[in-house]
C-alpha cells in the first residue's frame, strides 16, 4: 500500500503537500473571487465577500463548526457550507504546523441561512466515519459583574461602568428577591460589540479591580438561547419575573384571570418568578400586554413569552436557576435580560455535571489519571481556588457556590421512609442559612433515593436549580 493510502486509511497525516494545499486554495479564491488572509491563528476567507456593500450581517448569522478533520481546508469545506446559503466570512482556526485546529466559524448573510446550515449540516458525514458538529455561534456582548454592593441603583452602576470601560450600552440589574429596594449583588453590562466587551473583560478580570471599594467578579454572561420565530409563534406560556417571595400561585392565577376569566390553565411559581400556562395562545399574548408592569403584592412585575428549550439538551445547558421539572422545560428570558446567563448571583462559570440516573445523557467529566513521578513538586491548594469545571459532584458545586459568595455552607438534613417492598428510601433537605427567609427556608427534591450519596447529589442539584 502506498504511503498516501496508508495515511488515508489511518485517518492521520496530511496527504497533500504544502504546494498542493496552496494550489487548491488559490483555485478556490480564483473561482469565488473571495480574498483570504491569515492572522492571529486563524485564516479568514471573505469578510466581506466580493461586491458586498453596507454593514456586516447581524448577530445570529454565524455558526460554529466543530470536529473538522485536521487535514481538511477551505477548498473542501467552503463548497459544503455554501449549500446552506451565501457565505459572508469563513474563519478556520489554524495551528503553526499548518493543520487546522478542528473548528471554524461560518458567517452567512442571513439568519435563515445560518439556521439552515445547522439543520442540514449538523452531524454531517464530511468524510467516511467523520461527523462534524454545527451549532449557532453567538457574538457575546454581555458581561456578568458580581459582588456589587446591594444598595447601588442601576444609574449608579451604569455611570460607574461607563467611567472604567468603553462602549457600554446598558446595565441590567435585578431587584433582590426579598427586599426590592436592593439589587441582588450582580449586574449584566451590555456593550456595543463583542470586541468592546472583550476589552472591558480584559481590563476588569485580574481580580484586583475594585468598584466602590469592593473587588468585583467578572466573566462572560451566558449567551441567550436562540429560539426560531416559528416555535415562538406556538408558545402559550408567560414568564413572570420580579414577584414577591410571599406571592402565591393562587394570587398570580387570580390576577391573570382578571382581564378575562378562566383563561389560565395553571401557574408554577419558583421563588420570585413564575410560569403562567394559558389554554390558548391569543389569551397569553393579550395577558402579556395587559399585565406587564402591573403591581402584584406591591411588586412591579415583568411579563414576557417563555422560551421553549429542547428537552434533550436541557441537562446539557448551564443549569442557571431558571429550569424546573415543573416548568415544562421552558426558560423565561425576557428582553434578553435573563438569557442563559450567570443568573441569580451564580458564579459566572458554574456548570453542573452529574453522573447517574438524575442526569440522563450528560457527558462524562474527564477522569483521566496521570503518572506520579518521584520528585514532582506538590503545592497545597484550596478547592475554592479551582474552577467549577474541576467538579463532577453537585454537592461540591453547591459548596463552591456558597463559598464564592461568602454564604454559610449548606446544611443537609437526612430523612427516610419505607417503600411498599420494604426498602429504605432517603431524601435530604438542604438549608442555606444566608438566604433562608420565612417563605423559602429550605430546598427538598420531590424524589427519594436508595443511597445516601444519591440523595445528597439530588438535593444539591435541586438546590442549585432553584436558587
Amino acid at each position: 500500500m502506498h504511503e498516501e493510502d496508508k495515511a488515508a486509511a489511518n485517518g492521520c497525516g496530511r496527504i497533500r503537500s504544502g504546494a498542493q494545499n496552496e494550489a487548491a486554495l488559490l483555485a478556490l479564491m480564483e473561482k469565488t473571487g473571495y480574498s483570504m488572509v491569515q492572522e492571529n491563528g486563524q485564516r479568514k476567507f471573505g469578510g466581506p465577500p466580493p461586491g458586498w456593500e453596507g454593514p456586516p450581517p447581524p448577530r445570529g448569522c454565524e455558526v460554529f463548526v466543530g470536529k473538522i478533520p485536521r487535514d481538511m481546508y477551505e477548498d473542501e469545506l467552503v463548497p459544503v457550507f455554501e449549500r446552506a446559503g451565501k457565505i459572508y466570512e469563513f474563519r478556520l482556526m489554524m495551528e503553526f504546523s499548518g493543520e487546522n485546529r478542528g473548528y471554524a466559524f461560518v458567517m452567512y448573510t442571513t439568519k435563515e441561512e445560518a439556521q439552515l446550515a445547522i439543520k442540514i449540516l449538523n452531524n454531517y458525514e464530511i468524510r467516511p466515519g467523520k461527523l462534524i458538529g454545527v451549532c449557532v455561534s453567538l457574538d457575546n456582548c454581555r458581561l456578568f459583574i458580581g459582588a456589587i454592593p446591594k444598595e447601588k441603583k442601576k444609574e449608579e452602576i451604569l455611570n460607574e461602568m461607563k467611567k472604567v470601560t468603553e462602549g457600554v450600552v446598558d446595565v441590567i440589574v435585578y431587584p433582590n428577591a426579598t427586599d426590592k429596594t436592593k439589587n441582588r449583588g450582580f449586574a449584566f453590562v451590555e456593550y456595543e460589540s463583542h470586541r468592546a466587551a472583550a476589552m472591558a473583560r480584559r481590563r476588569l478580570i485580574p481580580g484586583t479591580f475594585q468598584l466602590w471599594g469592593h473587588t468585583i467578579q467578572v466573566d462572560w454572561a451566558d449567551p441567550e438561547k436562540e429560539v426560531d420565530e416559528e416555535t415562538m409563534q406556538r408558545v402559550k406560556v408567560l414568564y413572570v419575573r420580579n414577584l414577591m417571595i410571599s406571592t402565591t400561585e393562587d394570587t398570580i392565577k387570580a390576577e391573570f384571570n382578571k382581564f378575562k376569566p378562566g383563561v389560565v390553565e395553571r401557574v408554577k411559581k419558583l421563588r420570585d418568578y413564575a410560569f403562567v400556562h394559558f389554554f390558548h395562545r391569543e389569551d397569553a399574548v393579550a395577558a402579556m400586554s395587559v399585565m406587564n408592569g402591573k403591581c402584584i403584592d406591591g411588586a412591579s412585575i415583568e411579563v414576557t413569552l417563555a422560551k421553549p428549550v429542547n428537552k434533550e439538551s436541557t441537562w446539557k445547558q448551564h443549569l442557571n436557576g431558571q429550569i424546573s421539572p415543573g416548568s415544562e422545560n421552558l426558560l423565561g428570558f425576557p428582553n434578553k435580560e435573563d438569557g442563559h446567563q450567570k443568573s441569580l448571583g451564580k458564579p459566572a462559570s458554574l456548570q453542573i455535571r452529574l453522573n447517574g440516573q438524575h442526569s440522563p445523557g450528560l457527558p462524562e467529566v474527564e477522569r483521566c489519571t496521570y503518572p506520579f513521578f518521584p520528585g514532582i513538586k506538590l503545592t497545597p491548594i484550596s478547592i475554592y481556588s479551582l474552577k467549577s469545571s474541576h467538579f463532577s459532584s453537585a454537592a461540591m458545586h453547591l459548596d463552591y457556590f456558597c463559598n464564592k459568595y461568602n454564604w454559610a455552607p449548606p446544611e443537609y438534613y437526612l430523612y427516610s421512609t419505607t417503600s411498599q417492598d420494604g426498602k429504605i428510601l432517603l431524601v435530604y433537605k438542604v438549608l442555606i442559612p444566608s438566604i433562608a427567609d420565612g417563605s423559602q427556608s429550605y430546598f427538598m427534591p420531590d424524589k427519594l433515593c436508595t443511597t445516601v450519596e444519591g440523595a445528597k447529589e439530588l438535593a444539591a442539584q435541586f438546590t442549585l436549580l432553584h436558587l
